[in-house]
């Protein structure tokens, strides 16, 4: 049972990353401009922090952006899973965060977790 419990989220981790990876992110990056671009940017904070580089930093952490008290205390580290389940339903994954958008169709959500994960730090 140990080891279930310790393999499972890295198996999950790889489902996720193989789902992200037949993902389109140039779809994906249409679909940042129509339906994320009113209030982030890859490269400068607007209504919600900068996107660049979200993938493996820790959540609430861009430096200069004013975080909810609710993400500044989340205590886990961006990746395709957590974004999935982020775009899926904010609030069911940080209550109290500040995010009033979500991502209800699972396809869209793949291409947009693909587009930030072909985003890298400069």
């Amino acid at each position: 049972m140990i080891i279930a419990e310790r393999l499972l989220p890295a198996v999950l981790g790889l489902a996720s990353a193989g789902a992200a990876a037949a993902a389109d992110p140039g779809r994906g990056a249409g679909l940042y401009e129509a339906r994320c671009a009113a209030c982030h940017s890859l490269d400068a904070h607007r209504v919600g922090p900068l996107h660049r580089g979200v993938v493996g930093r820790r959540a609430g952490s861009a430096p200069g952006y004013d975080y909810s008290p609710a993400l500044a205390a989340a205590a886990f580290t961006w990746d395709a899973a957590l974004l999935d389940a982020w775009l899926k339903d904010p609030e069911a994954l940080v209550p109290g965060q500040r995010m009033g958008y979500s991502v209800a169709d699972a396809g869209d959500r793949g291409d947009l977790v693909a587009f930030l994960l072909s985003v890298a730090r400069r």
